[in-house]
């Protein structure tokens, strides 16, 4: 019979700074966009790739770290690279597309030049490196980064940075803040049956929880953004995003329960690694951002006489 998830310790000082400085800086940069939120967005997915290193060599793997990490900043780049110039430069768009599956033949090829020949193993961790924290990040580049008037069209008459991008951005990010406040107040108040061996404190009860709370900052974002049947269509895009977010923080910890580490690492106080804090965000921005795309013919209509 399952054990009840452990008791959590209250929330010291330092885990309440840290968080509050971490929001608020997120807060900034996402207003800035552009460049400035690109080599933030850079910075942070610099030092969770090293923590994912970290973790892979305590099992033994040999990933190709230096190459990896450069071309991380490479596909960063090149993705804003290509927000940035007009819509129908053709260039832009091919040459930051064609980054990531170069970089993963050059990671291969660095790979076999090494004294000792790299193993399915290592190959795979620094693909699932490039993946994880260069290809699935970037996309938060490409969401911020949306001028189409029609997917915010309450915000149509504001002038960039404060535009589509900006609000999509920060509607994404807050639904993964309500989705793990959400998650971890139900769960402490009213968890009883855990959700999964890899995280023993969290529990089915504070998984719905986290969806509820979701859904309903979706539905006020879709709401404020303008759509049409904003509040079905915003709930729902806060459903996937809790999901997703779970996905993420699940992965993360399946990563650290395999490599036997309490944290990925120790550069936030009372918080751990950066991966610790960025885990449930990583999914996200790549689904938010193909649904609004989808969904964007929808959105341009006009409500029906």
């Amino acid at each position: 019979m399952p054990q009840p998830p452990t008791a959590r310790k209250a929330t010291s000082l330092a885990r309440l700074l840290s968080g509050w400085a971490a929001g608020g800086f997120g807060f900034v940069v996402v207003l800035l966009g552009g460049w400035w939120f690109t080599v933030a967005v850079g910075v942070i997915v610099h030092l969770g790739l090293l923590e994912f290193f970290r973790m892979a060599q305590f099992k033994g793997i040999r990933p190709a770290t230096k190459t990896t990490l450069v071309a991380v900043q490479l596909l960063l780049l090149a993705t804003m690279a290509a927000s940035a110039v007009p819509q129908g430069s053709w260039l832009a768009s091919t040459l930051a597309a064609a980054v990531l599956p170069v970089s993963g033949a050059v990671i291969c090829g660095w790979l076999l030049l090494q004294p000792v020949t790299g193993t399915i193993a290592d190959i795979a961790a620094s693909i699932f490196g490039l993946f994880y924290l260069g290809f699935l990040p970037s996309h938060w580049i490409k969401l911020r980064e949306l001028a189409d008037p029609a997917l915010a069209p309450n915000l149509s008459g504001l002038p960039w940075p404060l535009g589509p991008g900006m609000a999509l951005t920060l509607a994404a990010c807050l639904m993964v803040v309500a989705t793990d406040i959400g998650s971890y107040v139900i769960g402490r108040r009213l968890g009883k049956r855990p959700l999964s061996p890899i995280s023993p404190g969290k529990t089915v009860e504070g998984a719905l929880g986290g969806v509820a709370c979701s859904m309903l900052v979706g539905a006020v974002a879709g709401l404020a953004l303008g759509w049409r049947s904003g509040t079905v269509l915003g709930a729902g895009l806060g459903a996937v995003v809790a999901l997703f977010a779970l996905v993420g923080d699940l992965t993360e910890s399946m990563m650290k329960r395999d490599a036997g580490l309490k944290d990925s690492g120790d550069a936030i106080p009372g918080h751990g690694g950066i991966l610790d804090r960025i885990d449930s965000f990583l999914f996200i921005p790549a689904v938010v951002y193909a649904l609004v795309s989808l969904l964007q013919p929808w959105l341009a209509q006009a409500p029906p006489p």
